[in-house]
């Protein structure tokens, strides 16, 4: 009992200080609006808690059930946390948000480096896994794969992404006139119809997905091999990180309306769900044809 309460404190304060340093980071690069009315900047900071608190969840169950502590944990941290706030979600927004003021991209990859850094840091501090002790450097079996299966793995990975990608943004984002307004697209009728149009407009699409994919297989890969306990639990870690990463579109923002943004958190929030699930369960698993003996800490719950 006294753990758990001592688990919901650490969040607590975690969240407070993740939300300083978004806070902070904000004020350094110039991304702060001061022009909000008080009550709107007051549910812009009950936004950002909410965010805030999110992150926090997730990536301090990864942090806690590590093999790894010490820099190796900070750097694994920071990486993790930076490439699903930060990079996954400009990459997209420098494709597809073409009327960003000048600088402001450059400015929100620094910004997510600003807070990323120092959170990492005190997470791994505050829950106590600062110093490096034997389970991290146990023996690891995972990802311990013949060439060949990494190869199936990786096809079968960009496939699902690309399916559930535009399987998701039709269905559900597409549906909605103004996101179709906002981004001066149509409806063109069904999916098929709608995917063909796609296709013979921006047949970099598609490739470009495909590269997304194998940048959140990356990002994914340092945590199913730090993490102990079966796959399952594993792949629903990769499945809330992957989930939360847009959780910023619920902060208010000059460059998309709201219906806009909520749109896509309903949109991505699933779909990036079930694909971090997919990803645990190729790659965390084991395989009877993987000859590569299960690691002692593998075996733990």
């Amino acid at each position: 009992m006294r753990a758990a309460v001592a688990v919901v404190l650490k969040v607590i304060a975690l969240t407070v200080v993740l939300f300083i340093c978004f806070a902070l980071a904000g004020g350094v690069v110039g991304l702060q609006d001061t022009s909000r009315a008080p009550e709107q900047a007051g549910a812009a900071a009950g936004a950002l808690l909410a965010v805030c608190f999110l992150f926090t969840i997730v990536l301090t169950h990864i942090i806690l059930r590590s093999r790894w502590a010490g820099w190796r944990l900070i750097a694994t941290a920071f990486f993790v946390f930076y490439g699903v706030m930060t990079f996954m979600a400009q990459i997209e927004s420098a494709v597809f948000i073409t009327h960003l003021p000048s600088g402001t991209l450059p400015r929100l990859f620094l910004m997510g480096a600003l807070i990323a850094a120092p959170f990492s840091v005190v997470a791994v501090l505050v829950l106590g896994k600062g110093k490096a002790d034997t389970a991290s450097a146990a023996r690891n079996a995972r990802l311990v794969m013949p060439a060949g299966e990494w190869a199936w793995k990786l096809s079968a990975i960009a496939v699902a992404y690309v399916i559930l990608y535009f399987t998701f943004g039709y269905f559900i984002a597409w549906q909605n006139p103004a996101l179709r307004a906002y981004y001066g697209g149509i409806d063109e009728v069904g999916f098929f119809a709608h995917m063909n149009a796609l296709l013979r407009e921006s047949s970099w699409l598609v490739p470009f997905q495909i590269l997304r994919a194998i940048c959140w297989t990356v990002i994914a890969i340092p945590v199913i091999r730090m993490m102990k306990g079966k796959w399952p639990e594993t792949a629903l870690a990769i499945g809330s990180l992957f989930a939360v990463t847009n959780a910023q579109l619920l902060l208010p923002n000059p460059y998309m309306p709201e219906t806009v943004r909520i749109t896509h958190l309903f949109e991505t929030a699933p779909s990036n769900f079930v694909f971090g699930l997919l990803i645990g369960w190729l790659l965390a698993q084991r395989h009877q044809f993987t000859k590569v003996p299960v690691a002692q800490d593998e075996r733990a719950a």
